[in-house]
């Protein structure tokens, strides 16, 4: 029976991405010692490896398709050498993207790129490192980092490159950052090969699509009401929706039906206007994936 071989990060995005995939419709089960996850899809076999492996499994062949970070396609060589199915705009907080940012201690001298000749540098990236600093065509030693690689600016190093989602762990450890080298996000990749059997590319776009869906339901939510005909006009102008509210007609020709998808940190101001303006039956409900 043929298999698709999914390769899913293990680590910071772990919790996020298996929660992704239960809203796309993919339960995912894995105890605290494996690394083989169960899934409710017996075409698909997904295994858990750190996202710094899986561009390189997939690149060559062990993994028909991975998710991982762009930064790690790029710091493995992979980038074009697999192909990209999708971009999928989540982080190991929520939704966002990630930079790569080089940094040094607040009082440093070191102001920009220029400042780092024969300078030493700490980072896990060592060759997006090494490629920054060729293009700015300054010599310096770069040297990789284990971890905790904010703690080593100043003293094991004069400078580091991070990654961040929000800067806060680098303010706390009194950091300033002097330049950006990458920003990236998760992205959907796949094996050259495996994207050309059509049986695997299929299951590839179909879990692309509704892992899109999952993601574009973030932080919206559904509304369904109940409105008199005379105050339809009303209803309008104060509901935004994706494309235009869904308007049904009801038994009694005097009241229609209105139902809409809206961003969830505007309900609360929303809904007693809507009230005020005339809505019943007011429904709010959760959204799984929305498909455009």
């Amino acid at each position: 029976m043929q298999k698709l071989r999914l390769g899913l990060p293990k680590g910071s995005l772990q919790e996020s991405t298996f929660r992704m995939f239960a809203k796309a419709g993919f339960n995912l089960n894995v105890s605290s010692r494996s690394y083989h996850p169960s899934i409710d899809d017996p075409d698909i076999e997904p295994v858990l490896l750190r996202a710094q492996e899986i561009p390189r499994y997939v690149e060559s062949g062990v993994l028909d398709v991975g998710l991982s970070g762009y930064d790690w396609v790029v710091e493995t060589g992979a980038a074009g050498r697999v192909v990209e199915v999708a971009e999928l705009i989540y982080a190991k907080q929520g939704l966002g993207r990630v930079k790569w940012v080089l940094a040094v201690p607040e009082d440093s001298k070191i102001r920009s790129v220029k400042d780092l000749r024969g300078k030493s540098i700490a980072t896990e990236v060592v060759n997006i490192t090494k490629s920054y600093l060729r293009r700015h065509k300054v010599r310096a030693d770069v040297e990789f980092s284990w971890g905790a690689t904010e703690v080593k600016a100043g003293e094991l190093a004069d400078a580091i490159v991070e990654i961040t989602e929000t800067g806060s762990s680098l303010k706390a450890n009194k950091l300033r950052v002097v330049d950006t080298l990458l920003e990236s996000t998760t992205r959907l990749i796949a094996n050259r090969r495996a994207w050309r059997d059509p049986w695997k590319r299929r299951k590839m776009e179909e879990m692309s699509l509704l892992l899109g869906g999952a993601l574009a339901a973030e932080g919206k939510v559904g509304l369904k009401m109940n409105a008199r005909w005379s105050d339809l006009n009303k209803m309008l102008e104060l509901l935004p929706s994706l494309k235009k509210p869904t308007v049904s007609h009801l038994t009694d020709p005097d009241w229609v039906a209105l139902e809409i998808v809206i961003d969830e940190r505007t309900v609360r101001e929303l809904v007693p206007k809507l009230k005020k303006a005339g809505a019943q039956g007011i429904i709010e409900y959760p959204l799984n994936k929305v498909l455009l």
